[in-house]
């Protein structure tokens, strides 16, 4: 295994810099552009969460703050508020606490904050309220994304009821609350040249351990065994781990569209679908590949495969500025509604079969063809920000991910015997550009004649 994960690891480019303190200074710069001198803003980073008695989940901060900062430590609190002469970043994080070092690891605490963080000041987490509260007394309007920390939502709320009686013998105290995530999802949906390397490195990856994944499979191997070899080399290649959790669904479950129970065994006859990305620097990479086990596709499977990847390969092509968002769907739906109707599985012509509550495409396939992605793998951004399509833009990420799905232990519908169990998807991961799409996942696999040439070479 080791062999195998070193010769894949050598043939993955350079790691990219981490993202430069300037950088987030320009960002936080971007958003209180947009603001007037006595708003406050509040960004939380997320509790951590316990998994059962005192073991808690892999932490992992929240995506403003990353975005903001780059902090990803747990309790922390980053807020900005305006001096007079201008705007202050302030950093509230865990102090320096030697026991629970020893326990936990090292905390760069708030002289690591100062010293090596996009901040102009730093306090301890403990003292956080209190600044707060000092800072409220002269806010007018908050802006807090609420539900993330309570103690931070009653102050907050405290502060605004009471504003009447504040405002009427002092003249201060915040009038309302606004939640921020609005205008960060903006800036977030436009992807920097600093962020496109992030996501460079967790596609490629991710890319080599689904080729890894494909040279692994064989009859009778089962399908948390492939994931661990997906996942294993997610670490071995140096990312934080899964962006997400994987699918690896084989024969039937390859229907199923979030199936995450990875526990059957595969049959060599059977097409495996695995849905896994890896995660760098918080930025997330989505890539589905399907394959038969055993090495071979058969002619049933061939016909659903290439109507799946003609589709994508159309929707990648309709990635381009000026196109609205959902133009890549509806040109997948398209493709796919005339290869089924070249098979016979669908009766309606192109026209009908697309139409959203009565084509029979909906039948074999259920979902959108792609979301934004960047630090979540779902990422933020309004899809219709006016009522209509948003336009594509450069800069922005989105996954292309058409798929047919014939689950034969359906009630709901009549499954054809030739495509029973047969589930394919086909995801990569594209930057719209001012010229041709930019696919970043491009070096995993995906024609039949190099998915046959590599499964089962292990």
């Amino acid at each position: 295994m080791s062999t195998m994960f070193d010769r894949a690891f050598q043939s993955l480019p350079e790691k990219p810099s981490e993202i430069a303190k300037e950088v987030y200074r320009e960002r936080q710069k971007r958003l209180l552009s947009q603001l007037d001198i006595d708003d406050l803003v509040i960004i939380s980073s997320l509790p951590e969460a316990t998994r059962s008695n005192d073991v808690h989940y892999p932490y992992r901060s929240s995506s403003d703050m990353l975005y903001l900062s780059g902090w990803t430590d747990p309790d922390a609190t980053l807020v900005f508020y305006h001096d007079g002469e201008g705007w202050i970043s302030h950093l509230f994080v865990q102090p320096k606490d030697t026991l629970m070092e020893i326990w936990e690891g090292r905390r760069p605490g708030v002289e690591g904050a100062l010293a090596h963080w996009p901040v102009d000041r730093a306090d301890s987490s403990s003292e956080m309220l209190i600044h707060l509260e000092k800072f409220l007394e002269v806010a007018v309007r908050v802006h807090l994304r609420t539900g993330i920390n309570e103690a931070i939502d009653g102050l907050v709320r405290n502060a605004v009821e009471k504003r009447d009686r504040k405002r009427q013998h002092f003249g201060t105290g915040p009038i309302s609350i606004e939640d921020p995530s609005r205008r960060i999802a903006e800036m977030r949906l436009r992807k920097s040249s600093e962020e496109i390397k992030q996501m460079r490195y967790a596609a490629e990856v991710s890319a080599r351990a689904h080729e890894l994944a494909m040279a692994a499979s064989r009859d009778g191997i089962h399908e948390y065994q492939i994931q661990s070899i997906i996942e294993g080399f997610f670490v071995y290649g140096g990312t934080s781990g899964w962006a997400y959790p994987s699918i690896v669904g084989c024969g039937e479950n390859a229907t199923i569209l979030h199936y995450t129970v990875n526990n059957s065994p595969c049959k060599g006859d059977e097409i495996i679908l695995i849905d896994a990305g890896a995660e760098y620097n918080g930025y997330a990479a989505d890539i589905t590949r399907s394959w038969p086990i055993g090495g071979v596709f058969s002619e049933a499977q061939k016909e659903i495969y290439e109507i799946v990847l003609d589709a994508q390969e159309k929707a990648i092509d309709a990635c381009r500025p000026g196109n609205p968002y959902n133009m890549p769907h509806e040109v997948a739906c398209k493709a796919l509604a005339e290869g089924l109707i070249r098979l016979g599985v669908i009766t309606q012509n192109v026209e009908e079969a697309v139409k959203l509550e009565t084509g029979e495409l909906r039948k074999w396939y259920m979902h959108n063809t792609g979301h934004w992605l960047g630090l979540d793998v779902h990422d933020v951004g309004t899809y219709k920000p006016d009522g209509t399509p948003r336009l594509l833009e450069p800069g922005m990420v989105l996954t292309v991910e058409p798929g047919l799905y014939f689950g034969a232990w359906r009630p709901d519908v009549e499954c054809p015997e030739r495509y029973a169990n047969i589930g394919i998807r086909i995801e990569d991961d594209v930057l719209v550009t001012e010229g041709d799409p930019d696919v970043l996942t491009a070096s995993c696999p995906k024609t039949i004649d190099d998915i046959e040439r590599i499964v089962g070479s292990m």
